[in-house]
């Protein structure tokens, strides 16, 4: 067995300007998607200069291989500058493994390998196909061995020892994973059986997130996951706050999933796809949440406000009120910023730990230089004239009032947000309600009713006069008038026939008629 292992040249530094970065998630987003490429080590982004370099191996990769990797990471690229390195030498590594039996006699091998799989297709967030479910994969070995070569015999008992024999059976069959050693050897009189089995799945996941502030947090994220071993797909979207993972369950598992997202710095929990109202509750929750959070601090707020207009208007008290400005505006500040902007102050810290910044960051930093400014001020006067009310006024330099007001006004925006994001998802809810519940399928010959979520891609599904067409195909048998007003808006019924796209959720009319699925999900 021969093992070639080349290290030719072909290696150069390329030099990029990079278009579209603003900060360092965009510098994390394109250096992790540049080291998934082979051949492309040492990669440098550098989002305030626009530019980065990397080292690449042109007989791996190419330099249109890194600037379409860019583009996928949603940056555009151009080349400055290639310097070609020195080539190094060529190694090689032979090792041949002979094995002879003295008496000159052969031996006949027969390996089988049997599939099984069991599960549905389903799509993916592109609208690629692809299998969801087990697949059972039983491969066995049968050696015929003459009595008198007893050289041999012990060759495969001691194959059957290790994980060798379990490699010499991929060499055959080109898997690249089992996940079991030789199970058993069975003898025969003249015989040697050797099998082994390897199960893969494949487990689709829903995980709700939380705290993710613009599409570079959604962008993290999927790298993170997409870094978990056994891994196969991962897409999060930014404005449901939602990911969909697919992983091979003898790999990972959902919990480390969820502890790859808490440690890029957000939360995930697990959704149960039967249950339906997970986005209500949440949403619902959230904006309570925030509710009585900006109700709080508004609450303590209103004093500053008659405090500042203290400074513009004549108003009866005056004089008595101002001494007591600066003790009440730190007392009324503290739990807004501490307890109402804790959420800030989490946000900040998960960001700092992935070496970036969000919008988190921007108030936090913000607001909490106001308070400690105004904080400082206020104990070097106390320090210096032994009391904490204003002499003969309030106490200058005091800004209490603009960290409290930020956070309040923020907190608000965030329910504003958070209650228009509930009322979108119950009116997506509501569109979701008018799709059918079930099919009418044309399998082996029969007409079965299914349910809509058994619906594959393929299926011949006959529509009845009155009833709701599933899924979107194309009709293959029969005519039509379809409603189409859901849609496109117009009331008259559109006429359908042989060739023809329908609709799911349309309203099938007058006739009958039969169509091929061409999408589901």
């Amino acid at each position: 067995m021969n093992n070639n292992i080349s290290a030719t040249g072909g290696k150069k530094i390329l030099e990029l300007r990079i278009s579209g970065m603003h900060c360092g998630s965009c510098e994390k987003i394109i250096a992790a998607e540049l080291e998934e490429l082979k051949g492309v080590s040492q990669v440098n982004i550098n989002a305030q200069t626009g530019k980065g370099t990397l080292q690449l191996d042109e007989n791996l990769n190419s330099v249109a291989d890194v600037l379409k990797a860019i583009e996928v990471a949603g940056y555009k690229a151009e080349v400055e500058k290639e310097t070609a390195l020195a080539k190094t030498e060529e190694i090689t590594k032979d090792n041949d493994i002979k094995y002879t039996v003295t008496s000159g006699k052969t031996f006949k091998l027969k390996m089988e390998s049997k599939i099984e799989a069991e599960g549905r297709i389903v799509e993916d967030a592109q609208g690629n196909p692809q299998f969801e479910g087990k697949i059972k994969n039983d491969k066995s070995a049968e050696f015929e061995i003459p009595k008198e070569q007893a050289e041999t015999k012990q060759l495969l008992e001691q194959l059957n020892k290790t994980l060798s024999f379990t490699n010499f059976f991929e060499a055959f069959s080109g898997d690249k994973k089992i996940n079991q050693p030789v199970a058993s050897i069975t003898e025969k009189t003249e015989s040697k059986t050797v099998s082994t089995q390897t199960v893969n799945s494949n487990q689709r996941v829903n995980l709700s997130l939380f705290g993710m502030h613009c599409s570079s947090c959604a962008n993290i994220i999927e790298r993170s996951v997409k870094k978990v071993p056994g891994v196969k797909q991962a897409n999060v979207n930014f404005s449901a706050e939602k990911a969909s993972i697919v992983f091979d369950e003898s790999a990972t598992n959902t919990k480390a999933l969820i502890e790859a997202i808490a440690k890029s710095g957000y939360k995930a929990e697990e959704v149960d796809t039967k249950d339906t109202e997970y986005e209500s509750r949440k949403h619902e929750k959230e904006s309570k949440s925030l509710l009585q959070k900006f109700w709080f601090s508004f609450v303590l707020s209103l004093p500053m406000l008659y405090f500042m207009l203290l400074d513009f208007f004549a108003i009866p008290g005056k004089a008595g009120v101002l001494p007591y400005v600066g003790i009440i505006s730190l007392i009324f500040t503290v739990p807004i910023q501490f307890f109402v902007g804790a959420g800030f102050y989490r946000g900040m810290w998960s960001s700092l730990k992935m070496k970036t910044f969000n919008m988190d960051s921007l108030i936090a930093i913000g607001t909490s230089t106001a308070f400690i400014y105004s904080l400082v001020n206020f104990i070097v006067y106390v320090v210096k004239n032994g009391t904490v009310l204003g002499i003969g006024g309030k106490i200058p330099d005091l800004y209490f009032e603009t960290a409290a007001f930020l956070i309040t006004f923020v907190v608000l925006g965030k329910w504003l947000e958070a209650r228009t994001k509930g009322k979108t998802g119950d009116a997506i809810k509501k569109l979701m309600g008018l799709q059918a519940k079930s099919a009418r399928v044309i399998r082996n010959g029969q007409t079965v009713d299914i349910s809509i979520d058994e619906v594959v891609e393929g299926d011949i599904v006959i529509v009845r006069p009155g009833e709701k067409i599933p899924v979107d195909g194309k009709i293959v048998r029969g005519s039509s008038a379809v409603d189409e007003s859901m849609i496109s808006g117009e009331s008259l019924p559109v006429e359908k026939n042989v060739g023809d796209k329908v609709v799911g959720a349309t309203i099938n009319k007058t006739g009958s008629f039969e169509f091929e699925v061409t999408h589901v999900g």
